[in-house]
């Protein structure tokens, strides 16, 4: 009678669940997708368009310092030996 009693009420609670997600998930994604549809109307999305024929850099990757290369130390050439 037990195991009976155990079974049914874990059908009962997982069927409640699946109910339950049903109704929640579909707003849940609405409510998700349209905060990342505002986003991407944001003001990064409304920037003011260039004229034609104008550059804009938006990065300029830093410049090797130049070394002195005296204090690298000595190169040793070897061989691979089989």
């Amino acid at each position: 009678m037990g195991l009976l009693k155990f079974l049914f009420i874990t059908i009962l609670i997982l069927w409640v669940i699946r109910i339950i997600l049903r109704l929640v998930f579909p707003l849940v994604l609405k409510n998700i997708f349209s905060n990342m549809q505002q986003q991407g109307n944001g003001p990064a999305a409304q920037q003011q368009r260039r004229p034609e024929g104008s550059i804009s850099i938006d990065y300029m990757p830093p410049k090797p310092k130049p070394g002195n290369t005296d204090k690298l130390g000595d190169f040793v050439d070897y061989e691979e030996l089989k």
